[in-house]
């Protein structure tokens, strides 16, 4: 590991751009002080690899009109709950006696239908690869108990047309680990050809300053470049049962992410087989694209465009126990990451 670090301290070539794209590093890399150990010529931005951060308010909206006009319960993960929408969040509509409930999984939201079966429950079901299955498992479980009062608002995305979307943005990308443990490695390996450059890391500080290392090492050769520093964990086929019962359950749709607006085919969305699990269906609802507050920069921020600090509210009207955008809420949000450990 020293000569890794020697690498990030006295690297002093041309100014290279990393995109930490995975919340959880960024969280990871300030934790462990290795911000502390990079050369001035070595810059880390943000991008969009925070579920919560990137779900749009519209979503939220959808959430609140499931939670007050159809009396449902809402059960979801616990950063979702503060995340604003147009006009409120779960928390605030929580207040006016909206039930919204934090869960660990989706199985215990199926535990709240099977314990409700008079009322409807609706699961949020927000993430990435790596929660997309559990989402699936539910579905599949109640379709196979008959539990008809349970459901799914879904806002799972799926990386790979994010990175083209971010292309250009960061010299590299610091590829998510826990993602690509279920994708495998291949797009990163297709992306290499269009001139897209990364390596996948893992989440100890071994394993970041490897990467990172690793990352400044090779684009000293001028051409675009991957490799796998956690190849411990994933491997170039990823998780196949997992991307099996995604397939199964799951067809692609457009998506709008937070920032990035809607990239096509990079959502998930139930088949049609299981439409009664699906809330869009089941409660005929109408997404709409939702409101963000004008003075509030978190999509840049998931963009790469600005660091939080940046932001006018940073600090001031926006912190953690009074958030105004997404990136201040989430555990694994860039605002709340400068927040704690960069002020």
């Amino acid at each position: 590991m020293s000569s890794a670090v020697d690498i990030l301290r006295n690297y002093s070539g041309r100014k290279l751009r990393i995109m930490e794209v995975c919340g959880t590093h960024t969280h990871e890399i300030f934790r462990l002080g290795i911000r502390s150990l990079l050369s001035e010529n070595i810059e880390l931005v943000s991008g969009p690899g925070c579920p919560v951060c990137v779900t749009p308010p519209g979503f939220i909206d959808s959430a609140i009109e499931l939670a007050t006009r159809h009396k449902a319960i809402i059960t979801t993960f616990g950063d979702l709950i503060r995340v604003p929408g147009s006009n409120s969040s779960l928390a605030g509509v929580r207040k006016d006696g909206a039930v919204v409930k934090a869960v660990y999984s989706p199985l215990d939201a199926l535990d709240i239908a099977r314990s409700n079966p008079d009322q409807e429950v609706v699961f949020l079901a927000v993430g990435f690869e790596t929660t997309t299955p559990s989402a699936c498992i539910a579905v599949k479980k109640a379709r196979e108990e008959n539990l008809k009062n349970f459901s799914i608002l879904t806002a799972n995305k799926t990386m790979p047309q994010a990175y083209k979307a971010l292309q250009g943005s960061a010299d590299a990308f610091l590829y998510p680990g826990h993602v690509h443990a279920i994708i495998g490695t291949g797009l990163c390996e297709d992306l290499t050809r269009e001139g897209v450059s990364g390596v996948v890391a893992g989440f100890t500080a071994e394993l970041l300053v490897k990467a990172l290392s690793m990352i400044v090492e090779m684009s000293q050769s001028g051409v675009p470049f991957f490799a796998n520093a956690y190849s411990s964990i994933v491997k170039s086929q990823g998780n196949l049962a997992a991307q099996k019962l995604i397939a199964d359950m799951m067809q692609p749709c457009d998506c709008v992410w937070r920032g990035l607006g809607e990239i096509k085919q990079s959502g998930m969305a139930l088949k049609d087989e299981f439409a009664g699990f699906d809330a869009v269906k089941k409660f005929k609802l109408v997404p709409g694209e939702g409101r963000t507050n004008p003075g509030c920069r978190c999509g840049e921020v998931l963009r790469g465009n600005c660091k939080p600090c940046d932001c006018p509210l940073f600090g001031k009207v926006c912190d953690p126990l009074h958030p105004v955008g997404a990136c201040m809420v989430s555990g694994e949000g860039a605002c709340s990451a400068f927040y704690q450990y960069a002020r």
